[in-house]
């Protein structure tokens, strides 16, 4: 694992074998099975749980006259998948996150989905590495502190909503285009359209989440300066 991708988290792993598991999807997994013991699944699912409690007392103590409603909306939006995906983007993990052939055609490393989803596996496997403190400090270091600075947790389809109003668009669509994966665990993938001009797609693992993630990719392009940053 080179050196780089460690120093862009901010964090020497103790065990490079669980930062490897980490960027393995299920896909490239399915078709290299010697390359690691399991995909990254079972350490995103440990991530989410971490990413949950960290950011939780992170808000917690940021907001200490904010009611416990109000907390978890702002949970559910500073982690939602445009954030993190946003977060993995900064941290380049798509360039280390490794996909079967499928998935690489279909551009997986820029999907929103699957970027978010890698970086609560390198969360998981960051727990199991050094336990929580270390990992809260990533948490509110790499996802907190910028989610919350640079307001990514706003809602996406509000303020593109808010944005194109002004601008003289009538009506924004959302277009379920493709649904994949098993039933308990589909993706979805949703085109934006402003009137019947194609604005952005996102993807999500409900519809809800892929509409948001669409609305910020056409965000990002209609302001491809101010949103520079969430590509990395």
């Amino acid at each position: 694992m080179p050196h780089s991708l460690e120093e862009r988290l901010g964090y020497r792993f103790r065990d490079p074998r669980l930062l490897r598991q980490a960027l393995i999807h299920s896909s490239y997994w399915n078709e290299h099975r010697g390359v690691s013991p399991a995909s990254n699944e079972r350490l995103e699912f440990l991530g989410d749980a971490v990413l949950e409690l960290a950011s939780s007392r992170y808000l917690y103590e940021k907001y200490p006259d904010y009611p416990e409603g109000k907390l978890s909306r702002l949970r559910s939006q500073s982690v939602c998948e445009p954030s993190l995906a946003a977060c993995a983007r900064r941290l380049r993990l798509g360039e280390e996150l490794r996909l079967g052939r499928g998935e690489t055609a279909s551009g997986g490393a820029a999907r929103d989905s699957l970027l978010s989803d890698c970086l609560e596996a390198v969360i998981g496997a960051m727990y199991l590495d050094a336990g929580f403190t270390e990992t809260e400090q990533f948490v509110r270091r790499e996802v907190m502190d910028y989610t919350v600075d640079a307001g990514l947790f706003d809602d996406a389809k509000t303020r593109l909503q808010e944005q194109v109003q002004s601008e003289g668009v009538r009506e924004i669509s959302y277009r379920t285009v493709q649904e994949t994966g098993p039933e308990h665990r589909k993706t979805f993938t949703v085109d934006v359209f402003l009137d019947d001009r194609y604005a952005g797609r996102g993807s999500g693992h409900s519809k809800k989440a892929a509409e948001q993630a669409a609305a910020a990719e056409a965000l990002r392009l209609l302001s491809p300066a101010e949103n520079s940053d969430t590509k990395g």
